[in-house]
């Protein structure tokens, strides 16, 4: 009978320590990930209940489809959108872009000889179809496979791209999050904020002047599991692949734009509403130039 207890006792302690274990996650292996609530309206974090948590572990294996199709409460657009029109926000605070172009008026060598970093921006609206190839470039899918135009390590993809809007002809003042892979953007914050970033930015004018403003972020859990502390370094690597396309687009387009790293990282982050797992890289404020 002693031996039958101490056996009924050694399960029970180890029943105890394995539901206690499976309980227990460490909040560094945790991920927020970006929600929208019943009205289209964007969370750029949330709580356990609001948002996807997974392991990086987990996320290592998934590709940026099973990203957001598992991980996020995005609701999608009704049947019978379509991308041709100019722009559909279907429901509110989602907007499905113009379909990108894939061919130009100018050569890529052309783009690379006039490529500068403008900094003086004209207060002249920009237009829907202008946001949506300058996304594209930025970080666009080029592929069935979800391949884009900037090269990835691993194609982890550990950027997320919001853009600031000011004046865009058909698009209210706010910030909004890229969904690449619908090419389409979800308002995360309402309001003009772009001199509240400029004043983040050191008082940089060309953010606070530009009519829209790339604010990229990077989630480094996405590399780490594979790459290790070397999947910073990849990432950083990657936001400057993103950015000299966005330069380059923005010549043959007739814009300028300019890479910004020059701020106080933690007011950036407070603007954009980041989550705790997002560090912001880079500002790219574009537009039509003096």
């Amino acid at each position: 009978m002693k031996t039958k207890g101490l056996i009924i006792g050694f399960c029970t302690c180890m029943l105890f320590l394995f539901i206690t274990a499976c309980n227990s996650v460490e909040p560094e292996d945790e991920i927020y990930v970006a929600v929208t609530d019943e009205n289209g309206v964007g969370q750029a974090a949330g709580n356990r209940e609001d948002a996807g948590v997974f392991s990086a572990t987990e996320q290592a294996d998934l590709s940026q489809d099973d990203y957001y199709e598992e991980y996020t409460e995005i609701i999608l657009p009704s049947e019978g959108t379509s991308n041709n029109l100019s722009l559909t926000e279907t429901p509110p605070g989602i907007y499905i872009l113009p379909v990108p172009q894939t061919d130009g008026t100018i050569s890529v060598e052309e783009a690379l000889y006039n490529r500068r970093s403008r900094r003086h921006f004209q207060d002249r609206a920009l237009t829907t179809e202008q946001v949506s190839q300058i996304l594209w470039a930025a970080y666009g899918i080029t592929s069935d496979r979800g391949f884009r135009t900037a090269p990835s390590a691993g194609a982890l993809y550990p950027l997320e791209i919001y853009i600031v809007i000011g004046t865009v002809e058909g698009l209210a003042p706010g910030v909004y999050l890229y969904i690449a892979e619908e090419h389409k953007i979800i308002r995360v914050i309402y309001g003009d904020i772009r001199e509240e970033l400029a004043q983040a930015a050191l008082g940089q004018r060309s953010v606070s002047d530009a009519p829209a403003i790339l604010a990229y972020s990077a989630v480094f859990e996405r590399m780490i599991p594979r790459y290790g502390e070397r999947g910073i370094m990849y990432t950083h690597i990657e936001v400057g692949h993103s950015g000299q396309n966005v330069y380059l687009q923005a010549e043959a387009l007739g814009l300028g734009t300019v890479a910004v790293g020059a701020f106080i990282d933690y007011l950036v982050g407070e603007l954009l509403n980041l989550s705790e797992y997002e560090t912001p890289l880079y500002l790219m404020p574009f537009g039509y130039f003096y």
